[in-house]
């Protein structure tokens, strides 16, 4: 097997990556700086004398100061944590008027003198201070002059560096993981322990050694504040000050060991105070990212948003023009799927920006389709009870739970993003919901591992979501929300990140599950072969309104909505009832229609004209005969969709317009981009249906 290949230009390295030269301009201050920083620890450790280190770290005086220190700094670091993890929690999740000013405020100290933060206290909480008359008076507490006040000083310059750490880390962390599992049924505080806490333990370490590490060399406010007394206040970096003037040899040893500590602290933390300690929990890895820990799912497909390629695979059930199969019914092998927890209709009424009524009985699959921003997620939000743009009264089983916390709404929820608890491995992410319902442990990982295995994912139970590709990832969450057995399960797109192979077995698998699903799933989703192959009903939302909830079969013939019938592949006009079956377009043009089923439109009522891409034919000359319909226009694009062609037709007369044609056919006419065509469409093509 041949190995990488490499460049033979100089400066190249593995896998053909090239070093860039550095620019000279930049290279020589880059040095003088890194020089500039180093000569000072290397004169701290030229000028040390080494025979005499171990004694000058023993004296009474150093060890004295040494305890002290870590008193000092151990008391200042707890003050810190007590403080500064609720202020960076309001910082970085809570939105409150002032919160630049604060953060400001927070950040001061780091820019600060040190003496004049001493000052500053000393003018706060000295004995003629602010509060410090009545510090004494109440609790008999004088901070000045005493260990107290050193430990004040301390976590008055050290406290920052706790609070940036953790607001970074928080401002970080998805907010849908946590979401995530308060919908798997984890009260608040499960979920901080076993989500939050777990992805921010990194950034809370990193933050709390770096907050000691700088109350342990804390010098210019503790001796303004708290003066510089033997066994009260006279800490180490203040030790190293006395003894500058009476022996130089014992200050430098002693600067030595603040030295190694401070080194020891960041070389600890290499890497974590630029946040890559929760670098992991942003992001989803994408389709194919640990393919050094797991093989890939296969190449992705030719990109076909509208799912045109998959229309005509036999496995795959229902076409658009027939009705769905209702999902199970001799599907696949394996177990039965495990039902809900309990038989449950689902009744609904939304206000705020998604503003319709919603019912569905027990075992009901509904696709959500529409635009973006038509508020298909705000949808699914709103029945979890997870945005303020819209409010859900939600009843489930004749139960309301619109008053009931995420966590008690028996409501399972799966992001477009997945949301896996990266610190969780596949199997106890899986198993997650069942924990947080009270199952035991060994039952909970069984139960997990059948599920991955019926998702084709069992033997990848032991890897964490780092380790996942995208589509395996995404197979996972879905195993994660089926083996919860909520009474509502919620799908933002559960197939979206599979390639078209993957996505075709996770679909058959996930139609056989929703079978003996007894509650209600809302499926929100672009492509048109989940909608019918997975869904009883079809909800089309258009500016967070309902603009048709029918069968697959009826919205597939009849679209209300110009952008479904676009998704199914149809070319959809707007316009308004004419006379005689004609449209007159919103565009303008006038297009003729034959008549159809039910009772026509009324003439000046709102209508859209539906016509399929193969009902359209293309001519090089004008054609004769029947078409009561006949455009002269430019093609301006041609795309393959499987073994056809999709012709985009422009015209000065009517909107665009899609033809699907043979690639011999196309061939025939030689078109190509500007190629000058005509378009016809028989009137008994066309169907109008009323908005």
């Amino acid at each position: 097997m041949r190995g990488p290949v490499r460049s033979g230009r100089p400066g190249a390295g593995a896998g053909g990556a090239v070093r860039r030269g550095v620019p000279a301009g930049l290279l020589v201050p880059a040095l003088v700086g890194v020089a500039f920083l180093l000569l000072p620890l290397v004169g701290v450790l030229a000028r040390t004398d080494w025979p005499s280190l171990l004694h000058h770290l023993t004296t009474p005086q150093v060890t004295q100061a040494l305890r002290l220190s870590l008193v000092v700094s151990g008391w200042a670091l707890l003050l810190s944590l007590l403080m500064g993890v609720p202020l960076a929690w309001l910082l970085a999740r809570v939105p409150f008027p002032g919160k630049a000013l604060v953060r400001s405020l927070v950040l001061l100290p780091m820019v600060l003198p040190p003496t004049v933060g001493g000052v500053a206290l000393l003018l706060a909480f000295g004995r003629r201070g602010v509060l410090g008359p009545w510090l004494e008076s109440t609790f008999g507490l004088t901070l000045p002059f005493h260990t107290a006040g050193a430990v004040v000083a301390a976590a008055f310059v050290a406290m920052p560096f706790l609070v940036i750490s953790l607001e970074g880390a928080l401002a970080g962390l998805r907010p849908s993981l946590e979401e995530t599992a308060a919908s798997l049924g984890a009260g608040p505080l499960r979920v901080f322990a076993t989500v939050t806490l777990p992805l921010l333990a990194p950034a809370l370490a990193a933050g709390a050694a770096l907050t000691w590490a700088r109350a342990l060399g804390e010098f210019g406010a503790t001796i303004t504040f708290a003066g510089n007394l033997p066994g009260a206040t006279q800490t180490l970096p203040l030790q190293v000050y006395l003894l500058l003037q009476d022996s130089p040899e014992a200050a430098t040893s002693v600067s030595l060991l603040l030295l190694v500590i401070a080194m020891a602290v960041l070389v600890a933390l290499r890497g974590r105070w630029t946040g890559g300690a929760v670098r992991e929990a942003r992001a989803t890895p994408p389709e194919g990212a640990a393919a050094r820990a797991t093989p890939p799912e296969g190449a992705a497909a030719p990109a076909d948003p509208a799912g045109f390629a998959e229309l005509g695979a036999p496995e795959e059930g229902p076409t658009l023009e027939t009705p769905p199969i209702r999902p199970g019914a001799g599907v696949g092998a394996g177990p039965a799927p495990a039902p809900a927890a309990e038989e449950s209709d689902l009744r609904a009424e939304l206000t705020g920006y998604t503003h319709f009524p919603l019912t569905a009985p027990a075992g009901t699959a509904i696709a959500v389709v529409g635009p973006n921003g038509a508020g298909k997620t705000t949808l699914l939000r709103a029945l979890l009870g997870l945005t303020p743009r819209a409010h859900a009264e939600v009843l489930l089983g004749g139960r309301d739970v619109t008053r009931l916390p995420t966590h008690r709404r028996e409501v399972a929820w799966v992001p477009q993003d997945g949301a896996l608890f990266p610190h969780l491995s596949a199997l106890a992410n899986t198993a997650y919901g069942l924990r947080a319902r009270g199952v035991p442990r060994a039952e909970a990982r069984r139960q997990a591992r059948e599920w991955l295995v019926r998702l084709g994912v069992g033997e990848l139970a032991g890897r964490r979501p780092a380790q996942l590709s995208g589509g395996q990832a995404q197979r996972v969450a879905l195993a994660r929300a089926l083996a919860a057995r909520p009474r509502l399960l919620l799908l933002d797109e559960p197939l979206a990140a599979l390639d078209q192979t993957t996505r075709a077995r996770v679909r058959h698998t996930l139609r056989r599950h929703l079978a003996g699903f007894g509650g209600v799933c809302l499926i929100v989703t672009h492509d048109p072969v989940e909608a019918v192959s997975l869904a009883d009903r079809v909800l089309v939302l258009e500016g967070g309104e309902a603009v048709q909830d029918a069968p697959p079969a009826e919205v597939t013939r009849h679209p209300r909505s110009p952008w479904v019938a676009r998704m199914l592949g149809g070319n959809a006009w707007e316009g308004t009832a004419g006379p005689g079956g004609t449209v007159e377009l919103a565009g303008g043009g006038l297009l003729t229609t034959a008549p159809g089923e039910g009772t026509p439109p009324v003439p000046g009522s709102p209508v859209l004209a539906v016509i399929a891409p193969e009902a359209v034919s293309l001519h090089l000359a004008r054609p004769e005969g029947s078409p009561r319909n006949v455009w002269a226009g430019t093609v301006r694009e041609l795309t393959a969709v499987g073994s056809r062609l999709r012709v985009l037709v422009t015209s000065p007369e009517v909107p665009p317009l899609v033809a699907e044609i043979t690639p011999a056919a196309a061939a025939d006419l030689g078109l190509t981009d500007g190629t000058r065509v005509w378009t016809a469409v028989k009137a008994t093509e066309v169907t109008v249906v009323g908005l």
